[in-house]
């Protein structure tokens, strides 16, 4: 999937994306290592820490009270930026968003702008809109960068690149860096960074504007918050005449007490890190007397549909902190990236998160992509009933009758089935004996008549061998 205006969705394709996600063995060998890493990292710094369960319900109520208290505490973080010099930007689009950041830029004469880590940026397909004005955006973050020089989005929303391999970035570097004057293919994790980081550093020092997102704005303060690991961040709104703060409303929260809770349990839940390398708070533009910072500082806070959710059921969805943990434990993601989900958010996140954006007819079939063994609302440092939250929009495809007319007609079926013990339990009985006239290896069918879309790529449980769950619990029952 390339990048378009207005980050064009193939959502509605999500079928054909699982398929080439399922055919493409370099993906298959980077998910692989992906399914290892993050969550057992995750789950040891849980363990390091004994209050962990207690702060992931002091981070719920924390965001849970900021989003019933949004208007205060966007107005609050608005006078205390304007009060220190900076500006804030309301958009309620993603073309006002993009229109406010362009004319910014333009005020600046801005050639270049030095850009950090941002999924809203993604959102509102702010590069291509910069590219068209004539000015350049520059991804900092090493992830960022490298699938910007393949312009490909990102597959993951704190692992931007983590659907390629090594080799892949080698070719990659070498196409692009060739004409720099880097024409040897390097082969080591090290030595690649460090070509990276040469090839940057002068981007760093050229850029008119910087422009990053925020984990969080701070009412109490007008800060904006950065937590990242490279510190490109840092340099991209210190260096530049001009910062400009991109997020969204649900990232303000009321005080720095409250930052410091989710802090705590924002980096375990992503990276399993006690904390990020880099915590940074902006505050206004450079002062009298500073050695550096910018002139300017700019925050535009962007709605883009997220305050008709307040007030709803949906509203949970608001208290996410970005930390990448439900997709990082969810099956589905591990088996397909973030690619086949055909937007800007995968996993479960975007399984929410992008019908509620874009709309359930365009993105109906990802709150399918589930299979609701709750993994995902078990890990999510802010409780987010993720699994409950996708039934919401699975049962909205349906009244709308989105559903495939076959499913439509087999959960009828099932229903008139399961409405009826009796009859229930004589065919199920009856399945399982025919199950078995097709063999058990191990447990397992390896194929199955009309199951080919399930077994092409696993293995199907057998049933049991003494019968039905009813039949068993008969036999032992006193």
């Amino acid at each position: 999937m390339g990048r378009a205006q207005l980050m064009e969705s193939t959502a509605r394709d999500f079928n054909d994306n699982v398929d080439h996600a399922l055919a493409d063995p370099n993906l298959q060998d980077s998910l692989a290592k992906l399914k290892v890493g993050f969550s057992e990292r995750r789950r040891q710094a849980a363990e390091r820490l004994p209050e962990f369960e207690v702060l992931r319900d002091r981070a719920r109520d924390i965001k849970n009270h900021a989003l019933a208290n949004l208007d205060f505490y966007l107005e609050e973080f608005e006078r205390k930026v304007l009060a220190l010099g900076g500006h804030v930007h309301w958009a309620p689009t993603a073309a006002d968003a993009r229109r406010i950041i362009g004319e910014l830029c333009q005020s600046m004469g801005a050639r270049t702008v030095a850009k950090s880590k941002s999924m809203v940026a993604e959102e509102i397909a702010l590069n291509e809109h910069l590219e068209e004005l004539g000015i350049a955006p520059i991804e900092t973050d090493l992830g960022e960068y490298i699938i910007q020089l393949r312009r490909e989005p990102p597959s993951h929303i704190i692992a931007p690149a983590v659907h390629l391999t090594k080799d892949q970035v080698a070719d990659t570097f070498l196409e692009h860096h060739a004409k720099l004057g880097f024409t040897k293919r390097l082969t080591e994790r090290n030595d690649l960074v460090a070509e990276a980081r040469h090839v940057l550093r002068q981007k760093f020092l050229d850029a008119d504007v910087g422009l990053t997102g925020a984990n969080f704005l701070v009412a109490e303060t007008g800060s904006s918050m950065l937590v990242t690991n490279e510190g490109n961040a840092d340099l991209s709104n210190t260096l530049p005449r001009m910062h400009i703060v991109l997020a969204s409303i649900e990232k303000v929260i009321p005080t720095l007490e409250d930052a410091a809770v989710l802090l705590r349990v924002l980096a375990r839940s992503a990276t399993g890190q006690e904390s990020s390398a880099y915590t940074t708070l902006n505050t206004g533009p450079k002062r009298p007397g500073d050695l550096d910072g910018p002139e300017h500082y700019h925050v535009v806070i962007l709605d883009n549909g997220r305050s008709a959710v307040l007030g709803t059921e949906m509203q949970e969805i608001l208290r996410c902190i970005r930390c990448g943990a439900c997709m990082n434990h969810c099956p589905v993601y591990g088996a397909i990236g973030g690619h086949a989900y055909g937007w800007v958010y995968p996993g479960p996140l975007g399984a929410v998160l992008t019908p509620q954006l874009i709309g359930v007819e365009e993105a109906g079939n990802l709150p399918n992509a589930s299979t609701f063994c709750g993994r995902c609302e078990s890990v999510c440092p802010v409780r987010i009933p993720l699994p409950k939250l996708m039934r919401h929009w699975r049962e909205r495809e349906f009244e709308r009758h989105l559903t495939p007319t076959a499913v439509r007609q087999g959960l009828a079926l099932w229903s008139f089935v399961a409405r009826r013990p009796a009859l229930y339990r004589r065919l199920t009985g009856l399945t399982n004996r025919v199950l078995a006239l097709f063999g058990r290896a191990e447990g397992r069918y390896r194929a199955l008549p009309l199951a080919g879309g399930w077994t092409r790529f696993r293995d199907l449980p057998a049933p049991p061998a003494g019968g039905t769950f009813h039949a068993q619990w008969k036999k032992r029952r006193p």
